[in-house]
């Protein structure tokens, strides 16, 4: 907890030395609602060249992963840990700020920024960085697409939804969006049951596949509905079975 804490305050150190505070107006740690459940946002910030979502790791060693990977590797002293691929954390939090704020999405920028001690051995996108090029990554995008009026806008929405939502009521809000059997926690579309031709095995997947690969087992009764619970249930109707036909007439 105090490695991300302290992550975040570094990259808004950084954020107030590089970029001018009148042109890019700053919004940290914030909670957005959506019909999916809230998501909490390290950094936003809103200019007339578009929004950007920062999100800070504060990650040391090494970092290997790529844009299609689910986990990315960090390695310390050949000790590996797996994480989330942030570049689809990110992809959650531009489809719910477009939403919310009723912004083109492609009015949106997301950045990936590492913080600690830590190289990159595997070519990443250009907006996964370390906090040293946050500035000149934000500044090359120089077209204006937003008026001030359109500024002023967005920033009061953002105002206005600050400390609306408590970190408590967010983590519930986590956990009932990971648990839900009819609700993408990814992407917010509709689970649909799929089955598998070769086995006949049943699971929970996303309507939005393939741009959506999500997928879990279906629970029944609070257990996972697996092929292990089948070949337990058939074996139980077998030695029933057998145990009716000994009994004397």
């Amino acid at each position: 907890m105090f490695k991300g804490w302290f992550g975040e305050q570094k990259t808004q150190f950084n954020l107030w030395l590089s970029l001018n505070k009148e042109l890019y107006r700053r919004f940290h740690n914030i909670i957005i609602p959506s019909k999916n459940g809230t998501t909490q946002i390290d950094h936003i910030l809103v200019s007339p060249f578009g929004l950007f979502i920062v999100e800070t790791k504060n990650r040391t060693g090494w970092i290997f992963g790529s844009e299609s990977q689910s986990n990315w590797t960090q390695v310390v002293y050949e000790n590996k840990y797996s994480f989330q691929n942030p570049l689809r954390q990110t992809h959650r939090h531009k489809k719910v700020l477009s939403k919310y704020l009723d912004i083109n999405e492609s009015h949106i920028q997301t950045v990936i920024v590492f913080v600690g001690d830590s190289e990159f051995k595997t070519e990443l996108p250009s907006n996964v960085l370390s906090s040293y090029g946050l500035g000149s990554y934000i500044k090359q995008f120089k077209d204006t697409i937003f008026s001030d009026t359109e500024v002023e806008r967005i920033s009061g929405l953002l105002i206005d939804t600050e400390g609306k939502i408590s970190k408590q009521e967010h983590l519930q809000s986590l956990h009932e969006r990971h648990t839900s059997d009819t609700v993408c926690p990814k992407c917010g579309s509709d689970l649909v049951e799929r089955t598998v031709k070769q086995t006949g095995f049943q699971f929970l997947g996303c309507s939005n596949y393939p741009n959506c690969r999500f997928s879990k087992d279906i629970q029944i009764n609070n257990e996972k509905w697996n092929p292990n619970n089948i070949i337990l249930i058939a074996i139980l109707v077998v030695i029933i079975l057998i145990a009716l036909t000994l009994l004397p007439n």
